[in-house]
C-alpha cells in the first residue's frame, strides 16, 4: 500500500483510525522526525514496522529547538525524498504538519521543562534546547495516541515510540517525561548506526568537508577506547581519550565524560584509577568546522 500523507491533525487522526480499525491486540510505532532523514532514521521505521501493526513517522523541523535562526533556516527539508525512505521502511502514514498546525497561536506560553536533567551537558550548551525538544514531543505523542479500539471500550492498541539511541540525553529526558507525566506509552531506544569508518550518522554531517568528517572521526575512536576499556575491567583513563581527541585541531571538544545513564550524572571515581564496573554512558560533544556533533557509548554490563 502506498504510504499516507496527513498535514492536519485531524487527518491524521481519522488516517491512524482507519488503518487501525478495530482490530484486537493491534500495536501503533510513533516514529518522531525533523526530516532530513538517513539510515539511522531507517533503523528507527525499520525497528517500529517489526514490532507493530501500524507505524506513524512525524516530519516537523520544530522552531523551539533552534536558538539560532539561522541554523532553523539552514537545518535541511527533504520532504520528497524521506517520504520515499519511509515508505521504502514500510512507513504506513506520515505526519507532516505546518508550524501554524502545530503552534496555532504561534509559541506556545506554557512549555514543558527538562528540569534538573536538562540544564547539563547538551542543556547547559544549548539553553532552552530540551524545554522546545519536549514540547513538541509531548504534543506529537498526544497526536499519535491510538484511538481505535472495541466497540465495547476494550482492546485499546498499544502504543510505542522510537527514538535514536544517537541522542542520549534527549532519550533520558523523554522517558522520564512520559513516566513522571504518565504517557500511555512505551519509549523504545534504536541503537546508534554508523558509517562504515565509525562516524556516527545525523542530518548535519552533510555540512562537514572532507577533512572535517575524517577529523571528526576521532569522537568515536576516542569512545571505542573507552568501551574496550571497561570491557576489559580496566580504569578508563578519561584523560587520556580526552587528549586524544584535543589532539586533533580541526575538532573544538564541549565536553566528554562518563556518566550515570539514567541521571546523567558524573561518574569521576570510574573514570581514572579504579578498574571499572558496574554500567555508564559515555558521553561527548564537540564543534567539527561549522557543525555541532554529538555521540555517546554505553559502557559496562
Amino acid at each position: 500500500m502506498p504510504i499516507r500523507l496527513a498535514t492536519t491533525v485531524a487527518d491524521l487522526r481519522a488516517q491512524g483510525a482507519r488503518l487501525l480499525g478495530s482490530r484486537k491486540g493491534a500495536s501503533q510505532g510513533l516514529v518522531p522526525t525533523m526530516g532530513a532523514l538517513h539510515e539511522g532514521h531507517a533503523a528507527l521505521a525499520r525497528t517500529a514496522v517489526e514490532q507493530n501493526d501500524v507505524v506513524v513517522a512525524t516530519i516537523f523541523v520544530n522552531p523551539l529547538q533552534f536558538g539560532d535562526a539561522v541554523d532553523l533556516d539552514r537545518y535541511p527539508r527533504t520532504l520528497e525524498a524521506d517520504l520515499e525512505l519511509l515508505e521504502a521502511q514500510g512507513v504506513d502514514l506520515v505526519f507532516a504538519p505546518a508550524v501554524e498546525e502545530v503552534y496555532p497561536g504561534g509559541e506556545p506560553l506554557v512549555r514543558v521543562t527538562s528540569g534538573k536533567l536538562g540544564e547539563k551537558w547538551e542543556g547547559a550548551s544549548r539553553p532552552g534546547h530540551f524545554d522546545g525538544a519536549l514540547t513538541v514531543v509531548a504534543k506529537l505523542l498526544h497526536y499519535g495516541l491510538p484511538a481505535a479500539g472495541l466497540p465495547d471500550g476494550t482492546g485499546l492498541p498499544a502504543y510505542r515510540a522510537y527514538f535514536g539511541q544517537k541522542d542520549a540525553q534527549q532519550l533520558a529526558l523523554v522517558r522520564r517525561m512520559a513516566a513522571d507525566l504518565s504517557f500511555p506509552v512505551e519509549i523504545v531506544g534504536v541503537p546508534t548506526v554508523r558509517s562504515a569508518e565509525g562516524l556516527a550518522l545525523s542530518s548535519r554531517n552533510r555540512f562537514l568537508s572532507v577533512a572535517e568528517r575524517d577529523a571528526a572521526l576521532v569522537l568515536s575512536r576516542a569512545l571505542r577506547l573507552l568501551e574496550a576499556r571497561a570491557a576489559a575491567r580496566e580504569p578508563l583513563d578519561l584523560d587520556s581519550a580526552v587528549a586524544m581527541v584535543q589532539s586533533q585541531p580541526l575538532v573544538e571538544l564541549d565536553y566528554f565524560d562518563v556518566v550515570d545513564p539514567l541521571t546523567l550524572e558524573p561518574l569521576a571515581e570510574n573514570c581514572r584509577e579504579t578498574p571499572f564496573g558496574g554500567e555508564a554512558l559515555a558521553l561527548i560533544a564537540a564543534r567539527v568546522g561549522p557543525v555541532r556533533l554529538i555521540d555517546n557509548a554505553p559502557l559496562g554490563s
